[in-house]
């Protein structure tokens, strides 16, 4: 709390002409008045007084509503020609004696820096009071290369070329504020003899001059704050994390950040890797650490969730979203998306089955396969950790019969058996990490794999596939079945040998894999991003 009494003046002409009626056009739904008001408004001091002089009935109108004291302009002071110095001395000995109270400093505040946060203003007024000056402007660092026109010639403003980090440091004035204490508000002047300036950032130093202004400030406030929380480990996979960087890389107009929890340091590292913003959170530290970043949507992709943890989230304000959650906290988000599991009853803002599943782009923009006639390569794909080794046993059981055709391992990040394939069995292509899975299994004829988000890849390109469930989740996991084109065994702890051949013989007949691939590709799942996408917008611009 600040130990002043402070006026805030905010100064708002109607008759502006760069963009006619400016104060009361509404910028993101309200008029640009709000949020200098706003600002003034929350400023924490002992005692505060917040005023729009204008000399424009409906400005004066309006900022009433939106909660601020009012004080007529004189008309002198109304025209194009006036500067603030006037209007702001004006209406200090006005609001004074209206009060009764000895200001101690006067604020201006412009209506053209919507941007600009009520922390900066109090972070000003801190300095100010502790550098013991008598004026503190908002700036922005402008030092550039300069020239300087004279007699119809240029030359330059400088004495050497140098990085603009070396050169001498120069602040432009923003229409931010202008804090100053109270005996230097004279009709001329707003300065005292010591003057500091307050750097604000990029954003908060744009002031608006004219549309393409406006439309930056627009789009900035527009913006949210969108955080996805993330779990990736050697034990459930790494699907969570393909998914939702999947869909981060479709909002642009928004700031993204990630949260992982200690357990998923193979989710952090993946996600580090493409630039953005994450955390490791502590068990326990999640609704703490949310509150830190404040942001306006949480999009949860972690399995199930707790009814009790998202309430907490609803509770302070943000939109919630879950992917493949049917814990408690779905009944809870704002919008719940299961592209894997089967939902029991019809709920509002649920949305299940194959057609909400998230594509990466490389699956989106690769050609489905053709059928061939014979099975020629076999592709072996069980997920980033593959906890059964399930890749191994397949291996053992195909290798003896599958004759001239070919087998590929694409192994995981979290697969610890790599090493010991390529020892064991030398011609065998084993390819770990890969980039571009997709181009590996557009060459296959047939894929093993385990029932999670693979299944999907796989039915996109319309690959013939056998199913084997890494555990009994997966097992749940409705969209790898017969009539989607799926040879499902089910969980692969239970599954004979002898099963796994029938199933591999039975694929290898031609008309069968053309009767699996016309199901996988009759769900049209490269559609799946766009109807996803289209339901989180939705929530976004709520």
């Amino acid at each position: 709390m600040i130990d002043k009494n402070i006026l805030v003046v905010i100064p708002a002409r109607g008759g502006s002409k760069g963009i006619p009626r400016k104060n009361l056009r509404p910028l993101n739904g309200k008029p640009l008045i709000y949020y200098a008001i706003k600002n003034g408004l929350s400023i924490k001091c002992n005692n505060l007084s917040c005023y729009v002089s204008s000399e424009d009935d409906e400005i004066l109108m309006l900022a009433k509503k939106f909660g601020a004291s009012i004080i007529k302009r004189s008309k002198s002071n109304a025209d194009d020609s006036t500067t603030l110095d006037p209007v702001i001395f004006e209406a200090y000995t006005k609001i004074k004696q209206l009060e009764g109270i000895d200001y101690d400093l006067v604020i201006t505040l412009q209506p053209t820096s919507p941007l600009l946060t009520t922390k900066s203003i109090e972070n000003g007024i801190e300095e100010l009071i502790s550098k013991k000056i008598d004026t503190i402007i908002s700036g922005k660092w402008d030092s550039h290369l300069t020239w300087i026109k004279s007699n119809g010639s240029f030359s330059p403003n400088y004495k050497k070329r140098v990085n603009r980090q070396e050169l001498p440091e120069i602040y432009k004035e923003t229409g931010g504020f202008v804090i100053t204490k109270s005996n230097f508000v004279t009709e001329t002047s707003r300065f005292g003899k010591s003057i500091g300036i307050f750097p604000l950032s990029k954003k908060e130093a744009i002031d608006i001059d004219d549309f393409e202004d406006w439309n930056l400030c627009e789009y900035y406030l527009r913006r949210k704050n969108i955080l996805f929380i993330v779990a990736g480990n050697s034990t459930i996979g790494m699907g969570h994390v393909y998914n939702t960087l999947s869909i981060a890389n479709e909002i642009l107009n928004h700031n993204i950040g990630f949260f992982v929890d200690r357990g998923s340091k193979l989710a952090y590292k993946k996600i580090k890797e493409t630039n953005y913003s994450v955390d490791l959170i502590e068990e326990g530290n999640l609704i703490s650490a949310l509150a830190d970043h404040e942001p306006d949507i949480v999009v949860n992709d972690r399995l199930d969730t707790e009814a009790e943890e998202i309430q907490q989230m609803k509770d302070a304000g943000y939109k919630v979203i879950n992917f493949e959650d049917v814990g408690g906290g779905a009944d809870r988000a704002d919008l719940v998306i299961n592209a894997m599991y089967p939902e029991g009853k019809l709920v509002k803002d649920h949305y299940f089955g194959a057609k909400y599943f998230i594509l990466r782009d490389e699956f989106i923009f690769t050609p489905n396969i053709k059928i061939r006639k014979e099975v020629n390569n076999i592709l072996l794909a069980f997920g980033g950790v593959d906890p059964n080794n399930f890749t191994e046993r397949i291996l053992g059981l195909l290798l003896p019969i599958i004759g001239n055709a070919k087998i590929t391992v694409v192994a995981g990040l979290g697969y610890n058996h790599v090493e010991e394939i390529k020892a064991r069995h030398p011609q065998i292509i084993v390819k770990q990490d890969v980039k571009s899975i997709s181009d590996e299994m557009s060459k296959a004829d047939m894929v093993f794999t385990s029932a999670g988000r693979t299944t999907f890849e796989v039915a996109s390109l319309g690959i013939p596939a056998i199913v084997l469930c890494q555990n009994k989740r997966e097992t749940t996991h409705f969209f790898a079945s017969e009539k989607n084109g799926f040879y499902n065994l089910g969980l692969g702890v239970n599954v004979e040998d002898r099963e796994i051949l029938n199933a591999y013989k039975s694929v290898l007949n031609y008309e069968t894999r053309i009767l699996m691939h016309d199901r996988m590709i009759s769900h049209e799942l490269k559609n799946g991003k766009k109807r996803v996408l289209k339901l989180i917008n939705k929530v976004i611009d709520e």
